[in-house]
């Protein structure tokens, strides 16, 4: 396993464009290799089907409403959730703590109206999210992951804090921090893993490939050449004639 330097980075376009192109499985499974093993955003689901996210996280973080709390929050435009969505533009995705309950919903379509107008990539709730029928009607473009759909708006939480970290489906997001999501669910790659991980995510799903095109040639049970080991993935590259 590589050394890795461990401070936060900016990842790039083209790396974030990589990961989307792959399963979050395999995804998964590179953060997992390199030290990572709890990366997953527990209960929460695309809830726009067939739309893919590799996007760097700006997060925005509620807290149980009280009295000082309120009376401490900027109102209006300078309030919390949109400063958060001010810092989000293409590449970017709000991920929004609300500690996974089903009534307090972080934004619907006026609010988030915002994200669309800066090309934000997307949207993830531990929490519900309100609001998605006309979002796709009036084309937000946003891939949206939550818990849950309600028409419920803040009732028990309101937003608190912007740009920190906080925990969404039980992982550990820091902003910058990449969240890669497909139908199956989504995940957090650590920022200054990004790169190592697409590197090991290509050639596993490479290799993965391999092995399938031997198991259909053969005929034969997949436990013969899955899952693909070492011996296996410089076996392709030889086919292939590269210097993987």
């Amino acid at each position: 396993m590589p050394q890795f330097d461990m401070r936060p980075v900016e990842v790039s376009q083209d790396v974030l464009d990589g990961l989307k192109a792959l399963p979050t499985a395999t995804v998964y499974s590179a953060v997992r290799q390199f030290g990572s093993p709890f990366n997953v955003c527990e209960g929460l689901v695309n809830l726009t089907p067939g739309t893919r996210l590799a996007a760097r996280a700006r997060t925005l973080r509620f807290l149980p409403i009280r009295a000082d709390l309120i009376s401490e929050r900027p109102a209006g435009e300078h309030s919390t959730e949109y400063v958060a969505m001010g810092r989000c533009g293409p590449g970017d995705v709000l991920v929004v703590d609300i500690s996974g309950v089903r009534k307090d919903v972080a934004a619907g379509d006026v609010k988030l109206l915002q994200l669309a107008m800066n090309k934000a990539d997307g949207l993830v709730v531990d929490g519900a999210i309100r609001d998605l029928d006309v979002m796709a009607d009036e084309g937000y473009g946003l891939a949206v992951y939550a818990k849950h759909r309600s028409f419920h708006g803040n009732p028990e939480y309101t937003p608190a804090e912007e740009n920190v970290q906080l925990q969404c489906g039980g992982a550990l997001v820091r902003p910058g921090d990449v969240m890669v999501g497909d139908n199956d669910g989504v995940l957090v790659v650590p920022s200054w893993m990004a790169e190592a991980a697409l590197e090991w995510a290509i050639e596993h799903e490479d290799a993965e490939n391999y092995v399938k095109e031997k198991i259909r040639a053969e005929g034969v049970p997949p436990g013969k050449y899955y899952p693909p080991t070492a011996e296996t993935i410089a076996e392709m590259h030889r086919v292939r004639g590269d210097n993987g």
